[in-house]
């Protein structure tokens, strides 16, 4: 059976745990190139030692995505490493949770600088290779909080929501020159983050159930579940998918109210 990701050169962030890392381990089985980029350098090394990869299919690189200098030196890198950047997938993110009168400035900026202007950087900075080429793949990973709002949750929600803008505007400014640009928006993942929320309560057995419960299947998404969906969106496989978002949170999103 063909590789699905054959030929595909894929710039990759937030790659050094989580979604992101098992969206690198996805994108090797299916026969992509990677360069991967995370700011926890240490973490990132690790990671990428334990990948099972042929030589020369990954690179990688420790930088901070809010800087746009910093990502232009990366992609240029990646291009030395693995070729041009045909490819890329916008994983990184944070999670700046307060409410609106007690957010800081700080967070509000840093939430924005690494959801939002953090996928601008690199989009910007893989696009004319792309367009050079004659089209291309990105694939912001976004978030259910793109389109809905969990009260005390600001302002995460309200960059999700101009992350899919962006998703949007770049789609129907580049789709004549071969670019699609689309999202994938996860709902509850089983992550290390998820693992930490539940931690933070008096009972984290309970805070999970009380998760779980939420969701008309009784349970979460695996990162191998947002991997395998990450694989589609940017493979070959739908080439007339364009500014669209697509939706794992098994039925959540949909559910007026829990039972």
């Amino acid at each position: 059976m063909a590789e699905r990701l054959a030929g595909k050169r894929i710039f990759l962030t937030g790659a050094a745990q989580g979604i992101g890392l098992a969206i690198a381990e996805a994108c090797l089985a299916e026969g992509a190139k990677l360069f991967l980029v995370d700011r926890d350098g240490a973490l990132l090394d690790k990671a990428v030692a334990g990948l099972a990869a042929p030589h020369g299919h990954i690179g990688h690189v420790a930088t901070d995505i809010s800087n746009g200098a910093a990502i232009a030196a990366a992609v240029r890198q990646a291009g030395d490493a693995i070729g041009p950047i045909n490819a890329l997938i916008n994983n990184a993110g944070m999670n700046v949770f307060s409410t609106p009168l007690e957010a800081s400035e700080e967070e509000w900026n840093r939430n924005f600088d690494v959801n939002v202007k953090g996928a601008w950087n690199c989009s910007k900075a893989v696009l004319p290779d792309m367009l050079a080429s004659g089209g291309g793949a990105i694939l912001n990973i976004a978030s259910t909080h793109g389109f809905t709002i969990i009260p005390h949750t600001f302002p995460y929600p309200v960059a999700k929501h101009a992350l899919l803008g962006l998703t949007k505007s770049l789609a129907l400014e580049y789709a004549g020159q071969g670019v699609r640009v689309n999202a994938l928006a996860p709902g509850y993942v089983e992550t290390q983050k998820a693992l930490d929320y539940w931690n933070s309560f008096p009972d984290p057995v309970a805070a999970r159930a009380s998760t779980m419960a939420l969701h008309p299947g009784g349970r979460i998404a695996s990162a191998r579940e947002i991997a395998l969906a990450s694989v589609f969106m940017i493979s070959d496989e739908c080439p007339f998918m364009n500014a669209a978002t697509l939706v794992v949170d098994g039925g959540l999103s949909q559910l007026q109210h829990p039972a």
